[in-house]
């Protein structure tokens, strides 16, 4: 069969670690037999980001903001540790931090549902959608090490020169400082977004943050939330027959629990990052979360919502086997093929996107799966490969559906 053109390409972001060696098999085994693929690649493993002081990550998110579409692979951000075992020049941030500042979006996590595998809290009978806000707050934060006793002020300079000053704390000796920050309009944005999708997927929607301790940051925060849909969503979502409230933080957490799900919990970026690998890993797997930058402006980068799998990694070094769940991986793709075959009305691609999360699904279904997943499985006499034939056996699904 000709294999399905590609009118314009996906912003193609390579990352680190195991997921990178995912990535190449994947795009091998699942992709580029099928597809005249078309990316504009950038290369955002840690020792391409060191050599380029980190520009490739602006790049690459500037190259989304003209293509539209992104899929990304898995990224290391670097800790001290990280910094000396590769030769680091200095500490660079979250590349996708860097990514949600640059494009302004929500990012939406939802968990992949097979049959077989029940979640870990028995009444969630449908998925539980996080919905994280991609600026500011510690992913952008100042930090600084505080060597003595000392007073520590938070000063704000206004244009005229104007100023406005808060201790932060008076310090007896050595400590630790942190300043974040967040912007009205990102907010505005993350919550338009919120609502917007909540409308379209017709979910209800909670947003949690703690306003009770945070009572100028956080409940900015609430208020902003509060505002836009008080006057712009209010009688839409009671037209659809769906609701918006707020909560604190830790009573979502209690209510999470006792939910069915069907519902968009919506966060604050460190909030989201943490809620949703514990709902990801509670639902099934940390490679069963599938993730997607939205962007008010009509902007989507793709990834999966976990980690680059450094353990796998460092035994694939030693030439042992894995069985690394290349599931998530695979979705970043399709969710960005789909994505990309809508923007350029391209139904065959599409199609194809389709297709190849069927035949993964079917495959774990009929019983083939990577380790984490017959772990935990309730199908019966299952057979467990390796990261690569695992692959191959979705391909062999997949060619099957033709």
């Amino acid at each position: 069969m000709a294999k399905i053109k590609m009118e314009n390409p996906i912003v193609e972001m390579d990352g680190d670690e195991m997921t990178r060696i995912l990535w190449q098999l994947i795009k091998d085994e699942l992709l580029t037999p099928f597809l005249e693929l078309n990316t504009e690649y950038y290369d955002l493993g840690l020792e391409h980001r060191n050599e380029t002081d980190d520009q490739v990550t602006k790049d690459a998110a500037y190259a989304t903001e003209k293509h539209k579409v992104a899929v990304k692979c898995a990224t290391i951000t670097p800790n001290a540790a990280r910094v000396e075992e590769y030769n680091l020049k200095e500490m660079w941030k979250s590349p996708n931090g860097t990514i949600r500042a640059i494009l302004d979006g929500t990012v939406f996590r939802a968990p992949i549902q097979v049959k077989g595998i029940t979640p870990c809290v028995r009444n969630w009978e449908k998925p539980i959608t996080i919905a994280r806000h991609a600026y500011g707050d510690v992913y952008k934060a100042s930090e600084m090490k505080i060597p003595g006793p000392g007073k520590v002020e938070l000063v704000y300079t206004a244009e005229d020169g104007s100023k406005e000053s808060v201790t932060v704390h008076e310090f007896d000796g050595p400590g630790i400082v942190q300043g974040m920050h967040n912007l009205n309009g990102s907010i505005e944005s993350f919550a338009r977004s919120c609502f917007t999708y909540a409308l379209d997927t017709k979910q209800t929607i909670w947003f949690a943050s703690k306003d009770t301790i945070s009572k100028k940051y956080d409940h900015t925060f609430k208020d902003i939330f509060q505002e836009i849909f008080d006057a712009e969503f209010k009688e839409k979502f009671d037209a659809a027959g769906i609701e918006y409230f707020y909560t604190l933080i830790d009573d979502a957490v209690a209510r999470v629990m006792k939910s069915k799900g069907g519902f968009i919990w919506a966060c604050k970026n460190y909030d989201g990052d943490v809620m949703s690998d514990m709902l990801s890993s509670a639902f099934g797997s940390l490679a069963m979360m599938t993730s997607v930058l939205v962007s008010p402006k009509g902007y989507y980068e793709y990834e999966a919502a976990h980690g680059t799998v450094q353990r796998h990694y460092y035994k694939h070094l030693k030439g042992e086997e894995t069985s690394t769940n290349p599931v998530a991986t695979i979705f970043a793709w399709t969710g960005a093929l789909r994505k990309r075959g809508e923007l350029d009305s391209n139904s065959e691609l599409m199609a194809f996107a389709d297709k190849l999360e069927k035949a993964t699904i079917d495959t774990i279904e009929g019983g083939t799966m990577t380790k984490d997943l017959a772990l935990i499985t309730e199908l019966k006499d299952v057979t467990t490969l390796n990261t690569q034939d695992f692959i191959k056996a979705i391909r062999a699904t997949l060619t099957a559906l033709d």
